[in-house]
């Protein structure tokens, strides 16, 4: 056990083993090669035995989906009250880059320890869909992992990028919803030429608990590495800066609709 490494597990795993020996790729679908454009790459045999990954507003959860946009009564300012819906940044951050979806039905047993986890799955999946990790890959048991077995999607996409993209690998964003938390990874996926899983720790209730194929479980985010903001500072605002953030203060509780009207910027 001594030879665990903390990662996103750059090595061989079920995924890859099941990758050998097969049949040639279908052709890939047609790519606007002046654009950049991030491709997902599965084993032949997998193909279209399990959910692709897709752009991530598709995946935007049901009580998000439920809200009305008014609440139906006005805020402290006389404005109509508004709910999540109306906010755009919070749905700006759901669209954001591409979600990977589980590949398969998995049935998970949390007892009161939260470590002794059960896993289970149907028996002619071509691989498994999640394993273990050593809990001293994140120092368990000490805190905050006291009652923590961290485990991992088993990823079976590898991940094209163009020249100069790291992605982002994270939990979906926004959703206190999904009973388990990804650790974060940024990977430089223009040189990783193999696939990435994603180590995660169970955070829902014990119990018995069906995770059915399509679950959102990671979100993806290529970013360019030359334009990483890598310079800061920490100041006092000017007198015109006081009277810029007031004068939008102002108008954001006062107006309707002025980030959208002014502001955002579509994505």
């Amino acid at each position: 056990m001594g030879g665990y490494k903390v990662s996103f597990s750059f090595g061989t795993s079920a995924s890859d083993e099941a990758a050998a020996g097969q049949a040639p790729a279908p052709p890939a679908p047609v790519l606007d090669r002046d654009q950049p454009a991030i491709e997902f790459l599965c084993d032949p045999a997998l193909e279209g035995r399990m959910p692709a990954p897709e752009r991530a507003v598709r995946f935007a959860p049901d009580w998000f989906k439920r809200l009305e946009r008014e609440m139906g009564m006005p805020d402290p300012n006389g404005l109509p009250g508004l709910t999540a819906k109306a906010c755009l940044p919070m749905t700006d951050a759901f669209s954001l880059g591409f979600v990977i979806p589980l590949p398969f039905d998995v049935q998970i047993v949390v007892p009161e320890d939260r470590v002794s986890i059960q896993l289970g799955w149907a028996p002619d999946v071509p691989f498994q869909p999640i394993e273990q990790h050593h809990p001293g890959q994140i120092g368990a048991p000490e805190p905050p992992f006291e009652s923590t077995m961290p485990l991992k999607f088993i990823n079976p996409w590898r991940i094209k990028v163009p020249e100069g993209y790291s992605v982002l690998f994270t939990q979906p964003l926004s959703r206190p919803d999904l009973p388990f938390t990804c650790f974060s990874g940024f990977v430089d996926c223009d040189r990783f030429g193999t696939t990435v899983n994603l180590p995660f720790a169970w955070s829902g209730p014990i119990g018995e608990h069906l995770l059915r194929a399509g679950t959102p479980i990671a979100q993806l985010v290529p970013i360019r590495r030359d334009a990483l903001i890598k310079q800061s500072a920490a100041r006092a605002s000017t007198e015109e800066e006081l009277a810029e953030q007031d004068a939008a203060r102002t108008r954001k509780y006062h107006e309707e609709s002025t980030y959208a009207r002014d502001w955002r910027v579509k994505k």
